[in-house]
């Protein structure tokens, strides 16, 4: 169970508007696992918070505990991968590593070897020039890690063996193929 008020790190895996001026967001937080929050009034114009919460930012929040969505009272940018950003390849990776991770956890359950991993990720994404190995890697990492897959057995499929664990496809998997090694 999560305290009323907490503070955790977490990665943005994805946005949703809600209302006029609100959005709901789903963060891998290093604390706490996957957490769904309200950003109250973040799509006004004036709003302070507005351009910290981009999908994939690394962010360190607050957050109190409602009885519907816990409501995020505070949020600042760590990393907002901008090297990633300038590259629309690279740009699609790292939104097929945060949907591969919203993918394959579930609510309220702390791995901070997932967090890690997925923030290692991110991080070589800005200097990696191999897209295509490092998304491989990804996902044997990601599978191996989770359980799903034996450590130090390779992987011959990686695409096939994630979908038949998350049982759907990944809607980013083909942008995450067309990646060729640059």
């Amino acid at each position: 169970m999560r305290p009323h008020n907490y503070k955790s790190e977490g990665i943005i895996l994805a946005r949703k508007n809600y209302g006029e001026a609100d959005r709901i967001l789903s963060v891998y937080s290093k604390d706490l696992g996957r957490v769904t929050l309200i950003a109250k009034g973040i799509r006004r114009p004036n709003s302070r918070k507005r351009g910290h919460l981009e999908i994939f930012n690394l962010i360190k929040f607050q957050a109190v505990s409602s009885h519907g969505f816990d409501i995020m009272t505070e949020a600042e940018v760590t990393d907002n991968y901008s090297e990633i950003r300038k590259s629309l390849k690279k740009v699609s990776l790292a939104y097929y590593f945060v949907e591969v991770t919203s993918k394959v956890t579930r609510e309220l359950e702390p791995n901070q070897e997932l967090f890690d991993l997925l923030q290692r990720y991110l991080e070589e994404l800005k200097v990696s020039k191999k897209l295509k190995k490092l998304r491989f890697d990804f996902i044997t990492e990601i599978l191996t890690l989770l359980g799903f897959w034996p450590k130090d057995k390779e992987l011959p499929d990686p695409d096939g063996q994630l979908e038949e664990v998350i049982e759907r496809q990944v809607y980013s998997k083909r942008v995450g193929k067309k990646i060729s090694e640059d």
